[in-house]
């Protein structure tokens, strides 16, 4: 699927519900950053003998990094109001590449989809797989294809915004968001969700709420998947449950597999009545 897509085009989202491309979508970064990077460049000198750059470049990195963080953080909050606006319940999912967002999203739109109506936004770097995968579903998907802009390795609210305004948000109840692979990034990154799931596999160790504490701090939820290989693995839960409680001790957590479904049904019931409750919101 992924070779329909305009190779020219920075952002180019795809409907995997109809098969349609929807319009190209310029992100914020690729050409505008770049003029962000121009038009600080004659502060930026040299030093001719050690190649070194001075201060004032520093600088100017600091301030678009800040500058890049406060507009994203805007952008959010109008997709926060959006939301509230019109009653959606949005998740931000995140994990490392491989922990089974996939296949938990999969289990979930299954076990929800005849009560509610969900949409998804895909984040990869490359390729449509994970949409693709999802698509027998028959609900709207779009994909985000971040190596047309760079490759950044995260999604911003900014495009999570458009995304959102090619859906018929009237006749949804659920947003579900893949973010891209990657325990670091994705965690400074607001998107204007209701609630951020970090997804924690059992073959990535005990140790990754200890090396990344900003993701699971960030977050409000973390599952831990892949159970099922529990009795294969020299697992020492005590140790993973010390580094989260280290991390966020408020974190709720989920301990499920994907694969055989094992541990979804408290998963699904605790979306369910977070639905539920947006829905009841005014």
């Amino acid at each position: 699927m992924s070779d329909a897509f305009n190779e020219s085009s920075l952002f180019h989202p795809r409907n995997f519900q109809t098969g349609t491309q929807s319009e190209t979508l310029s992100p914020r970064h690729g050409i505008k950053f770049k003029k962000i990077l121009d038009s600080f460049s004659s502060l930026c000198k040299k030093d001719t003998l050690s190649g070194r750059s001075t201060v004032k470049e520093h600088i100017m990195e600091i301030k678009i990094l800040q500058d890049i963080l406060e507009s994203n953080k805007n952008a959010a909050a109008e997709v926060k109001e959006l939301l509230k606006k019109k009653r959606i319940y949005m998740i931000d999912m995140m994990s490392s590449p491989g922990s089974g967002k996939t296949t938990l999203n999969d289990r979930l739109i299954g076990a929800l989809k005849n009560n509610y109506r969900i949409a998804v936004i895909e984040g990869d770097i490359k390729t449509t797989k994970d949409a693709e995968r999802l698509a027998k579903h028959n609900i709207p998907i779009f994909q985000i294809e971040t190596d047309r802009f760079g490759g950044d390795c995260h999604l911003e609210s900014s495009w999570v915004k458009k995304c959102l305004e090619q859906f018929d948000l009237d006749n949804l109840d659920l947003v579900i968001v893949e973010n891209i692979g990657n325990l670091v990034c994705p965690a400074e990154f607001e998107l204007g969700d209701d609630e951020r799931i970090v997804v924690l596999s059992v073959t990535e160790g005990e140790d990754k709420p200890a090396k990344y504490p900003l993701m699971f701090n960030t977050s409000d939820t973390m599952v831990l998947n892949k159970i099922d290989l529990l009795p294969h693995l020299d697992y020492n839960m005590d140790e993973l449950m010390d580094n989260i409680k280290q991390a966020n001790p408020k974190i709720r957590i989920f301990r499920l597999s994907a694969k055989t479904g094992e541990g979804m049904d408290a998963l699904v019931k605790h979306i369910s009545d977070n639905i539920d409750r947006k829905r009841r919101s005014v």
